[in-house]
């Protein structure tokens, strides 16, 4: 009895579509850290815009892990 082996090489790349759909997700997940900051709108809206930070209080390690800084 003989026994065959296929050997198989496998070139998986990450798709260009994939890369961008992850682009776009960090992208707003920035930008929505950003805006409750107040950071990206006080330039507008004056120290009114540093009030409104709901996303703060739960994402409150994340956002120093980005480096927008909250204390």
């Amino acid at each position: 009895m003989s026994e065959s082996f296929q050997i198989v090489k496998s070139d998986s790349k990450v798709s260009a579509l994939a890369a961008a759909i992850l682009l776009v997700l960090f992208g707003l997940g920035v930008f929505a850290v950003g805006y409750d900051q107040g950071q990206l709108f006080s330039l507008v809206e004056g120290s009114k815009a540093f009030d409104a930070n709901y996303l703060h209080e739960l994402a409150h390690d994340m956002r120093h892990a980005s480096g927008f800084p909250c204390h």
